[in-house]
C-alpha cells in the first residue's frame, strides 16, 4: 500500500498522459471517421468506395501493425514525429473506422423525407448532409459513439510499447521496481481505468438523455 501511496503523482501523471491520447486521438478520430461516412452515404461511387475500401481495410487490421507502421515507418519517411503524436496518429486513424460506420448507421436513420425536403428546397448534397442529416445522426448514435470512446481509451494501453509513459507503462515500470507490490499497484491502476470508462458512460448517458431523438 505505501509504494502505491509513494508513487500515486507517477500514476497520475501516467492517467494524465491516458487522457490526453484519448482525447486528441478521439477528436481526430470523430473528424475522419465523419469525413469517410459522408464519403459512404456519397452519390459519387469513387468516394463511397474509397470510403468502404479505408474502413474493411482498417477494421480488419490489428491495431498494434497500425502502431508499428506510425511509430516505425513514419521515422523513416524524416516526418519528425514524436512517440506521443504518432501514438495519437495510429489510434485515431484506427478509431475512426468504428466512428464511420457508427455515423453512417445514424445517417441511414435519418428519415429519407429529410433529405428530399432540403433538395426540394434548393439544398446541395454537402448542405443537406451538414445542415439537415448529420444532426439529427449524431444525435441517434450517441451510444455507440460512447462504447467506441470507451474502446479508444483501453486501447491507448497499447501506446507503451512505443515509448509513450501513459497509465500502463508506468504501472509496469513500478512494479518491475517494486515486484513485491503488484497487487497493489494493480488495484490502483484498475481503479483509475474503471473511473475513466464509467466517467465517459456517464457523461455520454447524460448527452443522450439531453439530445435524445423522439420517434
Amino acid at each position: 500500500m505505501d509504494v502505491l501511496l509513494d508513487n500515486l503523482p507517477k500514476l497520475l501523471d501516467g492517467f494524465a498522459e491516458t487522457i490526453s491520447l484519448t482525447a486528441v486521438a478521439g477528436l481526430f478520430a470523430l473528424v475522419v471517421g465523419t469525413v469517410l461516412a459522408a464519403m459512404r452515404v456519397s452519390p459519387v461511387p469513387t468516394l463511397r468506395w474509397a470510403g468502404a475500401g479505408y474502413v474493411n481495410v482498417v477494421r480488419n487490421t490489428p491495431l498494434t501493425l497500425v502502431f508499428v507502421f506510425m511509430a516505425f515507418g513514419l521515422p523513416r519517411l524524416d516526418l519528425g514525429v514524436s512517440p506521443f503524436e504518432a501514438a495519437t496518429l495510429a489510434l485515431g486513424i484506427y478509431t475512426a473506422a468504428f466512428v464511420c460506420e457508427a455515423v453512417r448507421s445514424g445517417v441511414n436513420a435519418v428519415p429519407v423525407g429529410q433529405a428530399e425536403a432540403a433538395r426540394a428546397l434548393g439544398m446541395t448534397f454537402g448542405k443537406t448532409l451538414r445542415l439537415v442529416v448529420l444532426p439529427q445522426a449524431f444525435r441517434s448514435v450517441i451510444p455507440p459513439l460512447g462504447s467506441i470512446l470507451i474502446a479508444l481509451t483501453k486501447n491507448t494501453s497499447i501506446a507503451e510499447f512505443f515509448a509513450v509513459s501513459e497509465a500502463t507503462k508506468v504501472f509496469d515500470d513500478l512494479v518491475r521496481d517494486n515486484p513485491d507490490a503488484i497487487y497493489w499497484l494493480f488495484a490502483g491502476v484498475a481503479t483509475g481505468y474503471v473511473v475513466l470508462t464509467l466517467t465517459i458512460a456517464g457523461v455520454f448517458r447524460l448527452l443522450e438523455w439531453r439530445l435524445v431523438v423522439l420517434r
